[in-house]
């Protein structure tokens, strides 16, 4: 959960190739007509946010598509159709989203930004095809939930507080030209990777009338409320989670549970332990309540469990302590008895049934979320219906995500949104990498893909490419980037060396406080077992990564000499500044290093890579987003200007209006760094250059 990313596969197909590659040092791969391109990335799409009508008849999702002119994901909402798979747009775009259903099934909820207008909410009558905006809003409306007798509508929405001042302002002369004003800051949170320095707002928790009205806020104060909003049965009630207390501006993963009454705006806290409390979901018969959490013992990575405790915050208890995974997302069967959740199991997104007693089962596996750019393994919406109908976005290897159902244990794929995009071209796939670590002799998940038009008496150069967070996991999903390096003429390996979340605590914690440590170990296994398998050409070895990649990047090339060129990608390089700079800064010390950087100075110098930059001989490009706050560009300044001190080859490259979230949310800058990459590797690369598909 805890990870520099904010923010995150499908295994048995992985087993079949598995079978064949292990056995033989490099088996071949089919020869096609094309390989993945760059023009390719601008016409992807993707399938995000499946909601099933309550009856299970019908599933609205958003459909996520790029294109060359307009360079940005644009969002609409489609219906598919339960049991015949036909789909037909119901909500243009550019940003069409949340789509919710009221109780009955009749309407569709959902938010939505036409050309040149703000976001709003609006209500369609899926019947009468009648579509009305339910109130005007001054900004953005957040969670939707629509109340049980479908009357009314909850959602979050920021309110603005007035900014803090100093002294008094000289009024300016009529017509005068002056300076903008100062802008004075006293908020311990003040921005955001994704948001910048934004105006002063709270959100809070609003209702309005599902047939439209003045929207009503109830909850108020300097607190941030909300994430996801659930009714009570009883429609008196509205469940949230959210941190009131003093002081809570300083304690970065404290959250409770809140229940408000819809009439007065009256308060009642439910839960009281030391962690967050997340993502509330009344029983269907009212009487308990389901929730993530956890017990905060100020470790770097914790995972979330399921819990359930009755509707008056008593008796709570956790019902996944054995699963050591983390879980996310809980829904309550229709009849009582379990409660669903999303969990991710050694890089594998599943959906699981939890009975109140603790027994799991899966349900569904290889969730993926709508990212292009690399494979992780977090996300993964889905939603069920009242007969136990359950949809979900799912991807794999070849493929972004897409719309899948299950009912009464049978899956089907609804959508194939790239099929005509990637019919006739030769994909990359991803294969099992046996790896034991040189460290400890600990089993580490990886995964190789050769090139599409892959030749077994060629050596290739290879990418080791390293994943962030670094309590994250990278799974078989699709990766734009991945495809593209394969594409280019490169091996890619990748993989999830000890630290990465899915694996249970004790894999987990091997880098608490340690981090990075012999995860660098597991690392350069990762790299021997694929040159071992004799496809590898050991003269060509190239590394790249980004966030806790980025931080590994540039340890890597601080410890060895063996690659020819790397490219640390949105990195961490000086604790001490990360520390102090990042808009995570209240959390990033006390969990992440154990201390504050004046308690602990020598730990996080130690852990730092700007600490083994006088070692550095390999050529580093650095490479960051003009307006990452989490990972701030200072970062890649310092370890630039090191190199530069040095006369150690290097490059700055900067990604305009790139915050860390969105280094690669435009499709042009995604392929723009992966060439960028590819170019800065094949500088220093042995042997002719190999090139990007055209």
């Amino acid at each position: 959960m805890n990870s520099l990313l904010t923010c995150l596969g499908r295994l048995w197909w992985a087993g079949v190739c598995a079978a064949l590659l292990i056995a033989a040092p490099c088996a071949a791969v089919q020869s096609g007509a094309q390989s993945f391109s760059e023009r390719d990335v601008f016409d992807l799409q993707v399938a995000s946010d499946p909601r099933i009508r309550p009856d299970g008849g019908a599933i609205a999702y958003v459909r996520i598509s790029y294109s060359v002119m307009t360079d940005r994901g644009e969002r609409s909402i489609w219906l598919i159709d339960s049991v015949t798979g036909e789909q037909v747009p119901l909500v243009e775009g550019p940003a069409a989203l949340s789509p919710r259903w009221s109780p009955d099934g009749a309407r569709l909820a959902y938010v939505a930004t036409p050309s040149g207008s703000a976001a709003q909410l609006y209500v369609r009558w899926m019947a009468q095809g009648v579509v009305s905006k339910v109130a005007t809003l001054p900004d953005a409306p957040g969670d939707i939930a629509w109340s049980p007798d479908g009357r009314q509508i909850a959602f979050t929405m920021s309110s603005p507080s007035p900014p803090p001042s100093l002294g008094t302002t000289l009024a300016k002369p009529a017509g005068a030209n002056w300076a903008d004003p100062i802008k004075v800051i006293s908020d311990v949170r003040y921005r955001s990777d994704a948001g910048g320095y934004a105006p002063r707002a709270y959100r809070h928790v609003w209702v309005v009338g599902a047939d439209g009205g003045a929207p009503r806020q109830i909850t108020f104060g300097n607190f941030n409320d909300g994430h996801t909003l659930s009714w009570t049965p009883d429609g008196r009630f509205v469940l949230f989670s959210g941190n009131r207390a003093e002081g809570w501006e300083r304690q970065p993963l404290q959250s409770n549970i809140y229940q408000l009454d819809v009439s007065d705006g009256s308060l009642k806290q439910l839960t009281h332990a030391s962690g967050p409390a997340l993502w509330p979901v009344a029983s269907p018969d009212g009487r308990q309540i389901a929730y993530v959490g956890y017990i905060d013992k100020h470790q770097p990575h914790q995972d979330t469990e399921l819990y359930v405790m009755d509707r008056d915050g008593g008796r709570a208890r956790s019902l996944t302590v054995p699963l050591d995974r983390p879980v996310d997302a809980p829904h309550w069967a229709p009849d009582g008895r379990s409660v669903y959740v999303v969990y991710i199991d050694k890089s594998v997104q599943k959906i699981a049934r939890v009975s109140l007693g603790g027994r799991i089962e899966d349900v569904a596996r290889g969730l993926s979320y709508e990212g292009l750019d690399l494979p992780y393994a977090v996300g993964g919406a889905y939603s069920v219906a009242r007969n136990g109908a359950v949809a979900f976005a799912q991807g794999a290897v070849d493929h972004p995500s897409e719309v899948a159902l299950i009912t009464g244990g049978s899956e089907r794929r609804l959508t194939r949104l790239n099929a005509e995009r990637l019919e006739g071209k030769t994909l990359a796939a991803a294969t099992r990498l046996p790896v034991t670590s040189s460290f400890d002799g600990q089993a580490i998940d990886a995964w190789i893909m050769m090139p599409p038009h892959f030749d077994p008496s060629r050596k290739y150069p290879l990418i080791l490419e390293v994943h962030g967070g670094p309590y994250a996991s990278y799974g078989e999903l699709w990766s734009s980037e991945f495809q593209l390096y394969a594409a280019a003429g490169f091996i890619v390996v990748y993989s999830n060396p000890r630290g990465s979340a899915s694996y249970g605590d004790k894999f987990a914690a091997g880098i608490a406080y340690d981090f990075p440590g012999h995860d660098y170990d597991d690392l350069m296994s990762v790299v021997d077992a694929a040159v071992a398998k004799g496809c590898v050409d050991a003269d060509n070895l190239f590394v790249t990564g980004g966030s806790g990649g980025g931080l590994l990047t540039a340890w890597i090339v601080g410890k060895t000499s063996r690659f020819r060129a790397a490219v640390a990608q949105r990195p961490v390089i000086n604790w001490t500044s990360l520390t102090l700079t990042t808009d995570e800064y209240t959390f990033m010390g006390p969990y992440w290093l154990g201390k504050l950087p004046w308690e602990d100075p020598e730990r996080y110098w130690r852990h730092s890579p700007l600490s083994l930059v006088g070692a550095v001989k390999t050529p580093t490009m650095v490479l960051v987003g003009e307006d990452d706050h989490r990972t701030p560009r200072s970062e890649a300044e310092q370890y630039y200007q090191a190199l530069q001190l040095r006369r150690v080859p290097t490059a700055l490259v900067l990604v305009p209006g790139a915050s860390h979230a969105t280094l690669a949310a435009r499709p042009s800058h995604l392929v723009q760094q992966v060439g960028a990459v590819v170019a800065w590797f094949n500088r220093y690369r042995v042997g002719p250059p190999v090139n990007l598909p055209p």
